[in-house]
């Protein structure tokens, strides 16, 4: 079985969409069990209720993650779309804050965090956080564009 760091160091190297996306797959697989049979149980309820828009339900579940296992990167990152999802952006980016100080690789934190930087008006933020993004996967779909668009308007 692969492990992150394996998946990772091809992710670097992948070029085709295709390739990406089943490296990213088996890194979202490592990445969405904690080990711990109830603690999964809160997370697959989490994403039920994310998935339902009972953001309530399932910050709740999620926030079990943290305090339970603190030291699990995804639980942070649900929480922290669960609160994207219901508008909270600072209270999502302290939560991605988390996520990276757990799995700097987290690609899903790197695009979220910079989603809601250029939401929120700090292109240069975003810019920083795509050239992460960039050290992880070069050729992450679309990718070069959002790099070339924020570039042209900082000039």
């Amino acid at each position: 079985m692969d492990t992150l760091d394996d998946l990772f160091a091809r992710l670097r190297e992948a070029a085709t969409p295709a390739e990406i996306e089943a490296l990213q797959n088996g890194i979202w697989q490592l990445w969405l069990t904690t080990g711990n049979q109830l603690l999964d149980k809160h997370l697959e309820a989490g994403m039920r209720a994310m998935a339902a828009g009972d953001y309530n339900r399932a910050i709740a579940d999620f926030t079990v993650l943290t305090e339970e296992l603190p030291a699990y990167a995804e639980g942070w990152n649900k929480r922290a779309t669960a609160y994207y999802l219901r508008g909270e952006y600072r209270a999502s980016l302290l939560d991605i804050q988390e996520t990276l100080r757990r799995e700097p690789r987290h690609f899903g934190a790197l695009s979220g965090r910079a989603n809601m930087l250029q939401i929120l008006g700090d292109e240069a933020g975003a810019l920083r956080v795509l050239l992460r993004l960039e050290q992880l996967c070069r050729h992450w779909p679309g990718l070069q564009a959002q790099l070339h668009d924020l570039r042209g308007r900082l000039g």
